[in-house]
């Protein structure tokens, strides 16, 4: 895997204009591409805009607490966050963490080690590029169409709504992952739709009904009840 991170985009949540210029300058010659906000709110908004690479996330903001912007980040999009803070108290750092956040810098830190662990988490979070043109096959007995919004099954082309696809290539683009029930409405709904679990279900039982041998028995989309769902994982098919 490449460890050249050059033009990922990165979000950060920082109050204080002088620290988050320092980080922007200091990402900036490392190659990233940086966005910056100065509320919790701005972060939120930014984060929906743009779906960056990484959000680095400072605890303490004037309008709310890294947490609860943690907790907005979670329910958007599966993108990894730091946490940053002056507070080295040990509980903050495992509340971060059991909330979701990749990793936990503490104030002050050098420029090197914050490109450094940046890096290091994108390492580890990395997945394959994005399936955007041309056929995915998933396995022997289904391909997807993505310039034809289609799908193959068994050798018959189906016909998918823009809902139903849009939900499957999401899938196809994170095979393998868990993905949360709100990270899926709210990538492929929108934000305002991340509690309707119904609406999600419902598309899930129509694309299992389209692609499945035994919709009852599912191969391709499965569900871990009370999370998310899984889409299997097919990248050792591809170029078979």
């Amino acid at each position: 895997m490449s460890d050249d991170f050059r033009g990922r985009r990165i979000l950060v949540v920082e109050d204080e204009p002088h620290m988050l210029d320092l980080i922007r300058i200091t990402l900036e010659q490392a190659g990233f591409v940086v966005s910056g906000a100065t509320t919790g709110r701005e972060g939120v908004e930014r984060l929906r805009e743009e779906i960056p690479d990484l959000v680095l996330l400072d605890l303490n903001l004037p309008d709310t607490t890294g947490f609860e912007v943690l907790r907005e980040v979670r329910n958007a999009a599966p993108v990894p966050v730091i946490m940053l803070t002056v507070q080295a108290r040990e509980e903050d750092r495992v509340m971060g963490l059991e909330l979701g956040a990749d990793d936990y810098i503490g104030k002050p830190f050098g420029h090197r080690e914050l490109v450094s662990r940046i890096k290091a988490v994108l390492r580890r979070t990395e997945m394959p590029a994005p399936v955007t043109r041309g056929i995915v096959k998933v396995d022997d007995e289904l391909e997807v169409d993505l310039d034809h919004r289609q799908a193959i099954v068994r050798g018959e082309r189906v016909h998918l709504r823009p809902t139903e696809f849009k939900l499957l290539h999401h899938f196809l683009n994170q095979p393998g992952r868990l993905l949360t029930h709100e990270s899926l409405l709210s990538r492929v709904w929108g934000p305002e739709y991340r509690d309707d679990t119904q609406i999600l279900r419902l598309y899930v039982t129509y694309l299992r009904k389209k692609l499945e041998r035994d919709p009852a028995h599912p191969r391709y989309i499965t569900n871990e009840r009370g999370l998310g769902y899984r889409f299997v994982d097919y990248t050792n098919n591809q170029g078979s």
